[in-house]
């Protein structure tokens, strides 16, 4: 089975990283709020069809149903390269041939995100008689496989899981629901729809999909299907929505979503019932202590709470801040750090009261514990008089104070440019490390590191100099974000025009992340699954980081050069999963970071090497332009 990312120590066994206390004003409580799943749906206009082989004789084979839509279709292969025979033949049995007579294309390919890829033979077929076409495979080995297919009509699947949460011994659950890319709505029919999850031990489950308005799918009739399941282990599950039909038009069409569910085992919980105690923190910070049980000492969540406090007026509450951060558990205890200038800004005064309080997995940003309103006892006798009221937002209002040895330059010699990497990546800015004057290589090759792990990686490595900027690649820009966001760094200490720059970040999350982790249930190969890089993981991470921070980040976006008269990419398998434009692995759409610096779109420039045009991180007017600019 494919490896899980790989999740970061308790902050108290850290090295020297120290959590950022953070909060930010009111009008930000909509932009930390947590996404609606539906928000993050996955659109799919492809089928992934699992494959099972039975022993026939001295061999094995099977038959599939393929639904032939359209004039040019792609049917990508993955038999782990244990070569299949692949024959085609029609619904009236008049034409049969083998796969790589029909197709007018036929290429070894590699499919996948990063290093983490999958081989692949694909076919291209044009002319075939549009409708149902079967697939025989036959091969010497049983090992199963996968069978993608795309080239159909204007038919899409969405699908998305009902809950940003799933614990163990839970119900998770997904709905789907079929449109028309071309119409206002489905004018078809949807004739099957199941769910297929492969569990963390690998076992295969199916469940089928109703519409029937008891499994989370609305009213019953509406074309929203849903199922659930029971969570019996914790761990990552793979799972695919399968569903077929007939289109207006009468013919067949299969659609397949893929998706990556991280389940907790955390059974930690707020045990504060109606009350939190407040205590001084030192300056003008308060702490407000959340009680816990069943929390493991030392361990570390993302906390978010709501701080509301009396207006002056002495009559009505008003929203006043939001607080949060890394926090790690002390004492079965976790203390949630205020800013009294806080209440002076906002016009408002103690008592207070925290609203929408949530702790989170700090790997998978899914809420543990939640409580949704407490009030807090004590902060009256605790909160100083003011000779002026507090008009202006400081950074150490949304910060906390600069730890002494940032502020003294206690740790760290000297200035530097970090040139990071991103997932499972090999040394991709060493060959162009030249064009980045005084600059270092980030390195933690051919890795799977959730975001948290990540950033405190690069903490660890820039600890060497007092400040550093950094222009990195991939999810290297998502960590980078991450770290500047919630920990203390030299970043911080950093002087120039751009913090950090990033190329062909999947801020928002690609579709790779969840059919590589199917097809890596099957295949077990690269580096393994990442649920911070699909469109569900990224938007609960990016509920977290707030515009503040969003803002120290430039970052650009590419694509394959297109030309009017040839069938134009990056990688022609991951093609026919991501929407254009896009770099073979990142498309555009979900490179934007809403509230950070768009620095534009190029074409002509890939994800990596080895993709049709060249690698993004290999541009030199680019890097030279990131070069002057970046802040050291």
């Amino acid at each position: 089975m494919a490896a899980a990312l790989v999740i970061g120590s308790p902050l108290a066994l850290a090295d020297g990283i120290v959590a950022k206390q953070l909060a930010g004003p009111a009008s930000e409580f909509a932009t930390m709020a947590p996404i609606d799943p539906i928000a993050a749906a996955v659109h799919s206009k492809t089928a992934l069809i699992p494959v099972t082989l039975d022993k026939r004789g001295g061999a094995f084979g099977t038959s599939l149903r393929l639904p032939i839509e359209g004039d040019d279709v792609q049917v990508l292969v993955f038999d782990g390269q244990r070569n299949w025979s692949v024959q085609m033949q029609d619904q009236l049995g008049k034409r049969a041939d083998l796969a790589s007579r029909l197709a007018t294309e036929t290429e070894n390919e590699s499919y996948g995100l990063a290093g983490d890829e999958f081989k692949a033979k694909r076919y291209r077929l044009q002319g075939l008689e549009q409708g149902q076409w079967n697939l025989n495979i036959q091969s010497n080995s049983g090992q199963p496989g996968f069978v993608l297919l795309s080239g159909g009509g204007s038919e899409r699947l969405m699908a998305y899981p009902t809950s940003n949460t799933a614990k163990r011994l839970g119900n998770v659950g997904l709905v789907a629901a079929m449109y028309d890319e071309q119409q206002e709505a489905f004018a078809g029919q949807v004739t099957s729809a199941k769910l297929r999850v492969t569990d963390p031990k690998g076992q295969i489950s199916e469940f089928g999909m109703f519409d029937d308005g008891l499994h989370q799918d609305g009213i019953a009739g509406d074309g929203i299907f849903g199922a659930d399941f029971q969570a019996k282990l914790g761990g990552e599950y793979k799972a695919q929505v399968m569903m077929g039909g007939i289109n207006a038009a009468g013919r067949e069409f299969m659609r397949t979503t893929e998706h990556l569910l991280p389940v907790l085992n955390d059974a930690m919980r707020i045990t504060s019932l109606n009350t939190v105690s407040a205590k001084a923190a030192g300056n003008d910070r308060l702490a407000f202590s959340l009680q816990l049980a069943d929390a493991v000492e030392g361990s570390h969540y993302r906390a978010y709470a709501q701080v509301w406090g009396r207006g002056l007026d002495g009559k009505s509450m008003v929203p006043v801040s939001w607080i949060g951060g890394m926090v790690d558990v002390k004492n079965s205890a976790l203390d949630l750090n205020f800013d009294s200038r806080w209440a002076s800004y906002a016009k408002a005064k103690a008592p207070f009261e925290l609203r929408d309080v949530r702790l989170e997995n700090p790997d998978y940003f899914m809420t543990v514990a939640e409580a949704k309103r407490l009030e807090v006892v004590g902060a009256q006798n605790l909160m100083k008089a003011r000779p002026a009221p507090v008009t202006s937002i400081t950074d150490e209002m949304r910060m906390g104070p600069k730890p002494a040895s940032l502020a003294t330059q206690g740790k760290g010699v000297g200035t530097k440019l970090l040139l990071v990497h991103g997932y499972c990546s090999g040394n991709a800015w060493g060959p162009v490390a030249g064009q980045f004057a005084n600059s270092a290589v980030f390195q933690d090759f051919n890795q799977n590191r959730s975001h948290d792990a990540f950033a405190r990686l690069i903490q660890s490595f820039g600890a060497t100099w007092n400040s550093f900027g950094v222009v990195a690649h991939s999810q290297g820009g998502a960590a980078s974000l991450h770290l500047y966001h919630y920990y203390w760094s030299g970043l911080d200490n950093a002087t120039g025009a751009r913090l950090i720059q990033s190329v062909g970040t999947p801020y928002q999350g690609t579709a790779l992340a969840g059919n590589a982790a199917v097809l890596g249930s099957i295949f077990g190969v690269g580096c393994g699954t990442n649920a911070n890089l699909t469109y569900s993981g990224a938007s609960s991470w990016l509920a977290g980081i707030s515009n503040a921070s969003r803002a120290k980040v430039y970052y650009h976006t590419t694509s394959f050069t297109d030309r009017s008269w040839v069938y134009d990419y990056c990688n022609i398998a991951t093609d026919v999963l991501l929407s254009d434009p896009e770099d073979g692995t990142t498309e555009r759409a979900y490179g934007q970071l809403p509230g950070a610096n768009n620095l534009g779109h190029k074409t002509g420039w890939c994800h990596t090497s080895g993709m049709r045009d060249p690698a993004q991180v290999t541009d030199s007017a680019r890097n030279s332009n990131m070069n002057g600019n970046a802040a050291r």
